[in-house]
């Protein structure tokens, strides 16, 4: 997993290896019902709407997630883009960034796939939202990537290198 920040909009990117298929990390990862899944408990992940038919562009998903403190956020995202079994993109339209671009890629790989995922992001509050980006944003995205990765990693197994 790597930050990088150009001005105030900061960019996570991860990669993780999984021995399936394309199909298979298809059909799991462009399933927004999957997401509740991959998501630790303590954030309360629960799709309100439009999570009712497969992935298209133009998909409206609604959520209500608790990322801090035990307050509860609404989240709307959009899936502005999707390629079939190659990649998709999700949009925030409302929630608690100020921008939020979220980059899914699968690609083959041999014994299995390599994903990836470019989140490019922007914090509220101006200068105040940069000061807790190291120390509250920051760390709250890689414990929740990180938890990602183990859960898919108990699902489907890893790839020794």
């Amino acid at each position: 997993m790597k930050f990088s920040s150009k001005g105030i909009v900061y960019r996570l990117s991860s990669k993780q290896k999984l021995p399936i298929s394309v199909d298979e990390a298809w059909e799991f990862l462009s399933n927004p019902k999957n997401l509740k899944t991959i998501t630790p408990d303590y954030m309360s992940f629960d799709i309100i709407s439009g999570a009712d038919k497969p992935m298209f562009a133009g998909q409206i998903i609604q959520y209500i997630v608790t990322p801090v403190l035990g307050i509860k956020t609404n989240w709307v995202t959009e899936i502005t883009q999707v390629v079939d079994k190659k990649y998709f993109v999700d949009e925030q339209r409302f929630g608690p960034y100020a921008l939020w671009h979220h980059k899914h890629f699968i690609n083959p790989i041999e014994g299995g796939v390599e994903m990836e995922d470019i989140i490019d992001y922007k914090v509220p509050l101006g200068f105040i939202g940069r000061l807790v980006h190291p120390f509250l944003v920051k760390p709250k995205l890689t414990e929740i990537f990180n938890y990602r990765t183990k859960k898919l990693v108990e699902l489907f197994g890893e790839i020794n290198k």
